[in-house]
């Protein structure tokens, strides 16, 4: 994490205080729930086409196009990433319905591998449809090379950061263009989360068009408002200092074993870092869920009735809107040749999603979280997950583990035929 010192010497942003850009960010969220309940006839027109988490998201994002925030150097994302998502995520586990997430049965599992799928041959249709405009785009073969900085793309697109660095390192990804894949991975992910967001918010409308079986989400939502109903209580002082110790104290412990087993693996299993198992986050994030659902079978669970899913969806919000603050979108016209791969690559991922969803009359939250179990990962996934309903938030964390595992190996097959179309 960067020092205040060395945040206000690396960036030309209006405010580089994080104690300020925490307080913007909260502002926002403040702002947004203020007037997305306001009896207002404005506010009200307005929420009903524009989704209120979507806003949290896109708020910040104007921070940082418009240089009041850098949110490349802000150590505001660090913590929400580090601290806020796995306390989050044990808090959302815990009113965990097992045999309820289990029963949503083979329709998820299918879309997510769609999405995979949709991301290996996107790339290179891409390359190949744009170097039609610009034939350069073909034929490198220095560590500049299109082909090799996309194969980046495609180990973030499918796992995660790390699988990101392991093709970076696999195909000697050069600094430059890898500095542009990184913006274009951003950039493109993100529209396409806002896209996702939005179709959360409108979710019933969309399978109701559809006709799509949504009986095993409902089933998960009503047997967890069921629950709350029935024990549901205004939470005491002593309930919330007892729900915040469990969430992070189940993330420290987390945190604690994953400062353990990441560099064990690393030191002594170097071969199964080929499935980001030496990643520190990726431990932390399963730790951190499997402790949530371990606690779901335990007296810890009455703590739902006292609020632990409203606290972790506060969480939520606050990692929305810090991830808000990577968002510029004026960088897209800076390298258009490479955010126009970029817009097909995930154009065709994302209709592969919806044809699928159509074919099986699958449910738009199988879509949504099975695409960004692999575009957005474990720090995303559940997001989207939670915005359908937060009890099924543990739902986009099991599709995202299922993503940082296959991640390399379906990334470097990617990458294989990308050399294949781009030397």
């Amino acid at each position: 994490m960067l020092a205040p010192e060395s945040v206000v010497s690396q960036t030309n942003a209006l405010i580089t205080n994080d104690g300020v850009v925490a307080g913007l960010l909260f502002a926002i969220l403040g702002f947004v729930f203020y007037t997305n309940t306001s009896e207002h006839p404005a506010f009200k027109k307005f929420y009903r086409f524009v989704p209120a988490l979507l806003l949290c998201y896109f708020l910040p994002s104007l921070l940082n196009t418009f240089g009041i925030v850098d949110g490349n150097q802000t150590a505001v994302t660090d913590i929400a990433m580090d601290y806020l998502l796995p306390a989050c995520m044990v808090l959302l586990t815990l009113s965990l319905d097992v045999k309820a997430v289990l029963g949503l049965g083979s329709k998820a599992l299918i879309l997510f591998l769609t999405g995979t799928f949709g991301i290996v041959i996107g790339g290179p249709i891409a390359l190949l449809l744009v170097s039609t405009l610009f034939p350069e785009m073909i034929g490198g073969a220095g560590p500049d090379a299109v082909w090799r900085g996309m194969t980046t793309i495609a180990g973030s697109w499918i796992g995660g950061g790390a699988n990101q660095a392991a093709m970076k390192e696999v195909y000697e990804v050069g600094g430059d263009i890898f500095s542009a894949m990184v913006t274009v991975d951003i950039i493109v992910a993100n529209l396409w989360m806002a896209v996702l967001l939005y179709m959360a918010a409108n979710s019933k409308k969309i399978d109701a068009r559809t006709g799509a079986d949504t009986s095993a989400i409902d089933n998960i939502r009503h047997r967890v408002e069921k629950y709350e109903a029935e024990h549901v209580r205004n939470p005491s002082l002593r309930d919330l200092m007892l729900i915040l110790a469990i969430g992070f104290g189940v993330a420290g412990l987390a945190h604690l074993l994953a400062d353990w087993i990441a560099p064990a693996i690393a030191t002594n299993y170097p071969a199964l870092s080929k499935f980001s198992l030496d990643s520190l986050f990726f431990w932390v994030i399963v730790l951190a869920t499997a402790g949530g659902i371990a606690l779901s079978f335990t007296r810890a669970r009455s703590m739902e009735a006292a609020g632990a899913s409203k606290i972790g969806s506060v969480f939520v919000y606050v990692l929305v809107a810090s991830i808000g603050l990577h968002m510029d979108v004026t960088k897209i016209v800076e390298t258009p040749k490479y955010f126009l791969i970029g817009a097909i690559w995930m154009i065709i991922h994302a209709g592969l999603m919806l044809l699928v969803a159509k074919l099986l009359r699958a449910p738009v939250f199988y879509m949504a979280v099975g695409s960004q179990a692999n575009v957005g990962g474990a720090a995303s996934a559940p997001v989207v997950a939670s915005a359908f309903h937060p009890s099924l938030a543990p739902v986009g964390v099991l599709l995202a583990v299922m993503g940082y595992a296959l991640g390399t190996y379906m990334a470097y097959f990617a990458g294989q035929i990308l050399r294949v179309v781009g030397s």
